[in-house]
């Protein structure tokens, strides 16, 4: 069972910056592709990045240009930059991993296929 741990999660005001972090306990990602989605409030999870086994990363339209997705060389951690936050990015953010499949944004990222999610970790952007 892969268990995935996210950290760094926070309160930033509108323009700031966060960078969340991403764990798997006795695993490295070399075997899945991973991505990130949130969640708010009565809405449906939303895929927001993904990256592959050759690190070809994709994105949610509305935050192209301001979050990125990465891995370290290890691919021990996965991380979310996040730039320019906006208070509709509130939300709990989630990582994810599919070991399988792999799933790509086309404007549009589905979540449907992930075979394991952490527990997330809160961002909330104010005014």
């Amino acid at each position: 069972q892969v268990q995935l741990v996210e950290s760094g999660g926070g309160s930033v005001q509108a323009g700031g910056s966060l960078r969340l972090s991403c764990s798997a306990s006795g695993h490295t990602f070399s075997e899945f592709c991973m991505g990130w989605y949130r969640q708010a409030p009565g809405k449906e999870p939303e895929g927001i990045a993904t990256i592959d086994r050759d690190g070809k990363t994709t994105y949610l339209g509305s935050v192209k240009g301001r979050f990125f997705i990465s891995q370290d060389n290890a691919k021990t951690h996965l991380y979310l930059q996040m730039n320019n936050l906006k208070p509709e990015d509130t939300a709990m953010y989630y990582c994810a991993a599919e070991d399988e499949t792999c799933t790509y944004c086309y404007g549009y990222c589905s979540t449907s296929r992930y075979n394991y999610r952490g527990r997330g970790t809160q961002v909330t952007v104010s005014l």
